[in-house]
């Protein structure tokens, strides 16, 4: 299997796929900055001037780990990959650079990352797919043809493998264009620790308008973003003076050590690829090559991360003879409703943003339609040299609304405004950080599942852009719900995990989790001896309750002759707690099967008194995408 990664390189695994649990939460929040340092957004006249209004996006059931063995993290994208580099290099992950490879070497060592090469060509056949790359070092230049069973694009908004296999882009187009400068200061990051921590920081004042994202305050690490308009603006335009100038203009005040890294424009979009897989489903989009959304809510890698958790999974099933192919196009089925979700979620989140400098007067539609304009009236007539200029004159006027002498509260349309201004912060309808709904309680209402039928919970609420609090459930189609949890046989130990740590991070494994009662040991019995018929792994979970749990060994006799089972018993931190089954909105008499990307499968909600065999052997038919017969071919 070869995925194409964003930063021109190629990805080889073995079948055995990623590991599940190769970086931790607990190692990203040991990384990550401390909380209180970036938990506000904050809207000022300047990042040394008045603050006109902050919101905290940090509430206390963030931090309780009740929902979450870990709680949230802020981790730039570019840190990730380098964690994500280190642990694959500990599995014995080869990472070749700039050399090239051999003229007779078409082969990837397994498991190996390729740097530095751009893929060409893409010829998927029913068969596998060949993918043809370029790479240039030292002035040399070479192609190369690799051969693999799967494509994985993860190439980023602009994939070069969604263009080449021919798959369209549904949504928003153009929203607005912007200019990205990373630059680094440790005064600008010491002032902020020390004088007003936050993570965005929207600065509106007469000379400049731009947001300035804070990714490591004790590193000094900054990125500012502006609108650009061009053709009127160039990318040249932005020089390093150029643009020292204008973060002085957003501090409000001289740095001696702006060192400015990078100059990049981008486009923001939201759109889902019109399809996730193609050429006979051997070629698969996921992350940014599949969907792009505006940057407000981190939908973006949050969602990409839940598409490789997803298809991981499936496509080891393939490889090693567990399931058909057949199988993925239930990535698509079940991921492409969860991107749509999120792209029509972060627009409502982007129009709450732009809700600020509105209630300013600073309407971003008025701005777009005076560009629009003068591109569509003067662009064939006028020197762009002498558009820019008329540009630049109504923006500067524009922006003489945040004068000092207009904002403020002794003139009746400035305390207005401000206003109007602190209404949408305490209403909570500016731009917001936090959706635990749609992080941690997304569902899967087709696919690779056995649904109970009911439509009407399945249905998704319409997006509000608004913070709606995550609810545990059962139903299938939705993340396994975390307890926290300790062995039976350590009973007595302070050693506790969670019920998502019962998932393999290293095997393709099902988990049945039953309560110890008589009926549901049976039904473990039948799970086993199904999963043995499909060769599909297969754990049991017994969850004992703590009033049940004393004088009871283990439940070995009761699954005999099979091994892989685990008793754990519920490590309540207070007696009022709900029970397990009461998390999961049922009584003991039922069962779960969980997939092994944490996603509920199958339920039943009371026990099944007759031929319990039967039923589990269509529920995995169901999942697996076979009939109970068939005999999976391993390619």
């Amino acid at each position: 299997m070869c995925s194409y990664g964003e930063k021109q390189g190629f990805l080889k695994t073995p079948s055995s796929s990623f590991h599940q649990q190769s970086i931790n939460g607990d190692e990203i929040l040991r990384y990550q900055p401390p909380v209180d340092l970036w938990r506000k957004f904050i809207y000022c006249t300047s990042l040394t001037g008045p603050v006109l209004g902050s919101v905290d996006h940090m509430q206390p059931q963030d931090f309780a780990r009740v929902l979450s063995p870990v709680s949230v993290a802020h981790f730039s994208q570019y840190k990730l990959m380098r964690l994500l580099i280190e642990q694959l290099k500990d599995i014995d992950f080869q990472i070749r650079g700039d050399e090239l490879m051999n003229s007779d070497d078409n082969k990837l060592l397994e498991p190996e990352i390729l740097l530095g090469y751009e893929c060409t060509s893409v010829n998927a056949t029913k068969n596998g797919v060949t993918v043809t790359a370029c790479s240039t070092s030292n002035g040399k230049h070479a192609t190369k043809c690799f051969q693999c069973s799967f494509l994985v694009g993860t190439d980023g908004a602009g994939s070069t493998v969604r263009k080449l296999m021919g798959i369209g882009m549904s949504g928003e187009r153009d929203m607005q264009k912007l200019i990205s400068i990373h630059f680094l200061s440790q005064e600008l990051g010491q002032y902020l620790m020390n004088e007003r921590p936050g993570m965005l920081f929207f600065v509106f004042n007469t000379e400049a308008i731009g947001v300035i994202v804070a990714h490591d305050l004790k590193q000094g690490e900054f990125v500012v973003q502006v609108p650009f308009y061009p053709p009127q603006q160039k990318v040249k335009d932005f020089s390093s003076e150029m643009c020292e100038k204008l973060i002085v203009n957003l501090v409000g005040r001289e740095l001696a050590d702006i060192n400015v890294m990078d100059v990049k424009p981008w486009v923001m979009h939201a759109e889902v690829a019109e399809a996730f897989l193609a050429g006979n489903s051997r070629v698969i989009l996921a992350g940014d090559a599949a969907h792009r959304f505006p940057p407000a809510g981190g939908f973006g890698m949050n969602t990409g991360i839940q598409d490789v958790h997803n298809l991981a999974w499936k496509l080891a099933s393939v490889l090693k003879g567990i399931a058909p192919p057949s199988i993925l196009s239930t990535y698509e089925t079940e991921r492409r409703q969860i991107a749509i979700f999120n792209t029509a979620l972060s627009v409502q989140n982007f129009k709450a943003a732009m809700a600020v400098p509105a209630a300013l007067g600073l309407d971003p539609i008025i701005a777009s339609s005076i560009h629009r304009t003068i591109n569509d009236t003067f662009g064939s007539i006028l020197p762009t040299d002498l558009q820019r200029a008329m540009l630049n004159g109504i923006f500067s006027i524009g922006r003489m609304q945040l004068s000092e002498s207009l904002l403020n509260e002794n003139n009746p349309l400035g305390s207005s405004r401000l206003s109007k201004l602190r209404q949408i912060f305490e209403e909570g309808k500016s731009l917001q950080l936090q959706f635990p709904a749609e992080d941690l309680g997304f569902r899967y209402s087709k696919g690779a599942l056995v649904s109970d039928g009911d439509s009407s919970s399945s249905a998704p609420e319409t997006p509000t852009g608004r913070r709606r609090e995550y609810i545990p459930s059962s139903d299938p189609g939705t993340k396994l719900p975390h307890m926290t949890i300790r062995l039976l046989s350590e009973y007595s130990s302070e050693g506790t995990f969670s019920t998502l740590d019962l998932i393999s991070g290293e095997n393709v494994e099902f988990l049945l989790i039953i309560a110890p009662i008589k009926e549901s040991y049976q039904l473990a019995q039948a799970a086993f001896k199904v999963a043995e018929e499909f060769k599909v792994p297969l754990k049991v979970c017994v969850m004992w309750q703590e009033k049940t749990s004393d004088g009871i060994g283990s439940s070995e006799t009761a699954v005999v002759p099979w091994k892989n089972f685990v008793d754990v018993v519920e490590a309540k931190s207070c007696p009022t707690s709900p029970s397990w089954w009461e998390l999961c909105q049922m009584t003991d008499k039922g069962a779960i099967l969980v997939r092994p990307d944490e996603h509920i499968a199958w339920r039943t909600e009371s026990e099944i008194k007759n031929d319990p065999f039967s039923v589990l052997n269509k529920a995995f038919s169901a999942i697996l995408g076979l009939d109970s017969y068939d005999k999976i071919s391993v390619f």
